[in-house]
């Protein structure tokens, strides 16, 4: 108790002026990208409204326990992923090892963000430029859903590629892969840097910092705009979707259950593993967001509430994405599955390929990317906050709590240098190889890991008692069972089933080479290796 009173005595670290400044960061940090271009595609995938059981059985059994411990320790330590673990100073390399996560993430995720400013400055204009196949950057393949209009032969040709096994290429994909990206054919090959995206990768890096320039002060009163914004937008996309002919099939779709899929493993495994990468757990941010409440303040409401929000957001999504490609698959005559897909692919091809069928489409495309802008940034944050705080607290002297907007500039300059070679023409490959290895199996390990240092090395008792001492009342029984059973076996078997269920990397037909993936293990392996290093290092250094 008595650090927690000197700590309590340097008033400079700062903290969050509202009530709701925390609520909505937390909002926006587990709102993300994923909740819209990840859940609507597995639940689709694993058996409709059927996958909302396993998902909502996770939830509660790993979600919100997770989410509650890392609120909670951050809040009680008032110290950001790494000086937290001064309740066991041996598992520091777990805060490590959240920074290094965190570090990838925040690299890639802003790239993203960069390609959706892109989309959003071009669809400034009358018309989309990937409505037509009358561009430079088309090729002989492309049959777009609009110039089937323009004469007989043309619809001929778009109903012969159809049944044909030669894919159709459309527009949108090939304005994406042609244009935006001018794809290289292989991941060693970099090319040339994509000079529109680059600049839209200073832009959004700019953006990130003025939003972080006095820390949570600033960031706590952006958020007010950048969480609560996507919810006008998905709902103004939604009454727009359901009003659409053919839209009720793509829900249909996206909601029938297949029971079946149930008993299956593979099934819960993706519900237990989107619960976990979609609330943020093991990426440091929570714990550095927590840290800045006030001591008393109630972190098991918030907990609460924001992961449910988050798993809301999620479902509501679906019904934004999937009544739009149901419009799409309609109107082209061909099964929503077809049409349906996930991960970049839809937020770049599919999804603005359906917006040119609607009259005014610039402006339904300009609502679309500027809330995947918004909710990107509100993740984005959070990353750079956790960089920050994390050094900042770690070196704890005044001269760097003073000069923090320095470190916070700092940090960026070098998310932005970092980011550059992803955007190169070999960029996007760049980036799935960082999503898909960077911050997979390592999350789970890390997540694990901290349940049982705080669990079993700091004691369940002790944690207990320190929550009942800052909530003024102990953590529920449920809570209690989960965290010392139930949470751990679930991440381990989320853990078992990543390992069973792997499989190399590919994009659409490029297949990686060897040498990609094991970069891609490094980066995996290079966020866990910092727990046993710095663990070895600690008890060689401690006397006796």
């Amino acid at each position: 108790v008595s650090t927690k009173k000197k700590k309590k005595e340097i008033p400079d670290r700062g903290s969050w002026k509202g009530r709701f400044d925390f609520l909505l960061s937390c909002v926006g940090y587990a709102v993300g990208l994923g909740n819209v271009w990840r859940f609507p595609y597995l639940c689709y995938r694993n058996g409709g409204g059927a996958f909302m059981f396993p998902y909502f059985i996770m939830l509660v059994f790993c979600g919100i326990p997770l989410f509650f411990m890392e609120l909670s320790f951050g809040q009680f330590a008032s110290q950001g992923c790494l000086g937290v673990w001064r309740v066991s100073p041996m598992f520091k390399g777990v805060g490590y090892g959240m920074m290094v996560v965190s570090t990838y993430i925040g690299i890639y995720y802003n790239v993203v963000i960069c390609i959706a400013f892109y989309y959003f400055f071009v669809s400034m204009t009358r018309v989309l430029p990937w409505t037509y196949c009358s561009n430079a950057w088309n090729t002989p393949d492309c049959a777009g859903v609009l110039d089937g209009n323009l004469s007989s032969r043309t619809a001929l040709n778009l109903t012969r590629l159809l049944n044909a096994t030669q894919k159709r290429t459309s527009p949108s994909e090939e304005y994406w892969r042609r244009y935006v990206l001018d794809l290289s054919d292989d991941i060693g090959n970099l090319g040339e840097v994509r000079l529109p995206l680059l600049g839209c990768l200073g832009v959004s890096w700019v953006v990130v910092f003025l939003c972080l320039i006095k820390g949570v002060k600033s960031s706590g009163k952006v958020v007010y705009f950048t969480a609560t914004f996507p919810y006008v937008v998905l709902t103004i996309l939604f009454v727009r979707g359901i009003t659409l002919e053919g839209a009720l099939t793509g829900i249909m779709y996206y909601l029938t259950p297949q029971w079946d899929k149930i008993l299956d493993a593979k099934v819960w495994g993706d519900a237990a593993s989107q619960i976990f990468y979609s609330l943020g757990c093991a990426w440091g941010g929570l714990i550095t967001m927590a840290s800045y409440n006030k001591f008393h303040n109630n972190c098991y409401r918030d907990s609460i509430i924001i992961s449910i929000t988050n798993c809301a957001t999620s479902v509501y999504a679906g019904f934004v994405i999937f009544s739009i490609l149901g419009f799409m698959a309609n109107h082209l005559g061909v099964d929503v599955s077809k049409v349906a897909d996930h991960g970049p692919g839809l937020a770049f091809v599919a999804y603005p390929e359906a917006l040119t069928l609607l009259p005014i489409s610039p402006l339904w495309s300009i609502l679309f990317f500027f809330m995947l802008i918004l909710l990107g940034l509100g993740t984005q944050f959070c990353l750079l906050e956790t960089l920050v705080t994390a050094i900042v607290d770690e070196v704890g002297n005044e001269w760097i709590i003073r000069k923090k907007t320095f470190v916070t500039l700092g940090v960026a300059v070098a998310g932005f240098l970092l980011g550059v070679p992803l955007t190169t023409q070999a960029g996007i490959y760049w980036l799935l190889l960082m999503d898909n290895y960077a911050a997979s199996f390592s999350l789970v390990v890390i997540s694990c890991i901290m349940c049982v240092a705080i669990m079993y090395i700091y004691g369940h008792s002790n944690y207990f008692k320190d929550i009942e001492m800052m909530l003024g009342f102990p953590p529920p029984l449920f809570f209690q069972i989960c965290w010392r059973f139930i949470s751990p076996a679930i991440i381990f078997f989320i853990l078992v089933f990543t390992v069973i269920q792997y499989r190399p990397i590919s994009y659409n037909d490029y297949v990686y080479p060897t040498w990609a993936i094991s970069i891609g293990f490094l980066m995996a392996l290079s966020s866990v290796i910092c727990i046993p290093i710095y663990a070895i290092y600690k008890v060689c250094r401690s006397d006796g």
